[in-house]
């Protein structure tokens, strides 16, 4: 359409002056008595031109040629001008109009900014190694469907969280092989990682929106064990919200036996341990053995990718048989686990709770509250031991949430 438009550009060539005297000639002889056999077509091939096309489609001038009266009463064409040779333009300029319209919003759309800082249009990357190598950090929106009655962050919201950034340290470090969490010496050995024991701190729980930023890092214990450190802060403030710290060892993957560091793996590991104590204290209380119980069943959504049911999920099952009351007024505030053994998909597990020093149904109006868990098998074997404390929470209900003071952690 351009090419073909463009061509408009060039003037049409006027008549010479000899051929538009030899027309007026022809003309007067015609007035004198000589009839020519059609009147008008002389007129035609002297005077008329071709409109010029563009597509096909015949476009007029944008100005029309004015016809002039000679001296003999003969018409024809006014002067040609650059300004009435031009074509109709209206419809290129209709589409161009169009073409940049939609290009501007488009690049309004991709220039969008956010109304508030806190906005994030990015979603959240793998995160990346700071501290000289050493520390694991990932940031985290907190989503609708992460959240519970209170409109805060459950506690297996955050525990997914610790697990998601342990795997992607090992992952960014280079140190991933085929397994889940596992080196390329641990998988030549057919060796993978369990916990046997995890410690959570909670003081504040996020709500729905707000973005939170996890650091974590891991150093030695003892001969043939690992530890792993979290801090989860507010992005926005930076203030810490959770702390946590487990214990790892390592287990063949084919007799579900533990196993010894090897040598190999130590050599792959070792330079990213940091020297530092845990994050958070040991609690050296012993658990106790709890009667009772309250029945699940493991289901094959439970089980990781090493076949065995993922940690995360026995602190959902140990929750569950916690009294109604205490989860209706309090939150919980720090948890104790020590995993004894594995479990499978055909496992049936059993739940028990017991309330340490207060009557359940006084709850309401208690402070701080200590439960005992015991998670187990329906023919006796212990999975996992826990405590749990639990404290007040601030907010009983949808229409009144606030926020808990700094200071109360």
């Amino acid at each position: 359409m351009v090419a073909t438009a463009a061509t408009s550009f060039f003037p049409v060539p006027s008549p010479s002056s000899d051929s538009v005297e030899k027309i007026n000639k022809f003309g007067s002889a015609s007035l004198g008595g000589i009839k020519p056999k059609s009147s008008g077509g002389l007129k035609v091939r002297a005077n008329a031109q071709a409109p010029p096309k563009i597509n096909g489609t015949s476009v007029g001038l944008a100005t029309p040629v004015e016809h002039v009266k000679n001296d003999d009463g003969m018409s024809s064409p006014a002067p040609r001008t650059f300004i009435n040779q031009l074509p109709d333009w209206s419809m290129l300029l209709a589409a161009i109009t169009t073409i940049f319209l939609a290009a501007e919003k488009q690049w309004m759309m991709l220039d969008w900014k956010p109304r508030r800082s806190d906005m994030l249009i990015d979603p959240f990357g793998i995160g990346r190694i700071v501290q000289d190598g050493l520390m694991f950090r990932q940031n985290f929106s907190i989503r609708s469907y992460e959240i519970g009655a209170d409109r805060t962050a459950s506690i297996e919201t955050l525990m997914n969280h610790l697990q998601e950034t342990a795997l992607n340290h090992v992952k960014t470090a280079g140190l991933l092989g085929d397994g889940f969490g596992s080196t390329p010496e641990m998988c030549k050995k057919n060796l993978i990682w369990v916990v046997t024991r995890m410690q959570v701190m909670v003081d504040r729980y996020p709500t729905w929106g707000d973005v939170v930023q996890v650091e974590t890092w891991v150093s030695g214990s003892g001969k043939n064990g690992m530890r792993r450190d979290w801090l989860i802060r507010d992005c926005k403030t930076g203030q810490a919200l959770t702390r946590a710290s487990s214990l790892w060892v390592m287990m063949n993957k084919q007799t579900r036996r533990l196993s010894k560091l090897p040598d190999e793996v130590r050599g792959e590991i070792e330079p990213y341990f940091m020297n530092s104590d845990p994050i958070v204290d040991e609690d050296g209380r012993k658990l106790p053995k709890l009667d009772d119980n309250t029945a699940d069943f493991p289901r094959w959504s439970d089980l990781d990718v090493n076949q065995h049911v993922n940690n995360v999920k026995y602190i959902g099952w140990i929750l569950e048989s916690a009294p109604q009351a205490i989860l209706e007024s309090h939150e919980l505030a720090s948890m104790t686990l020590e995993y004894r053994r594995e479990c499978g998909k055909d496992s049936v597990l059993q739940s028990l709770t017991a309330v340490s020093g207060t009557d359940v149904g006084g709850l309401v109006n208690s402070g701080s509250v200590e439960c005992q868990h015991l998670l187990r098998l329906e023919e006796g074997a212990e999975i996992v031991r826990g405590r749990t404390e639990w404290r007040p929470k601030y907010a009983n209900n949808f229409g009144n949430v606030g926020q808990i003071p700094a200071e109360s952690a």
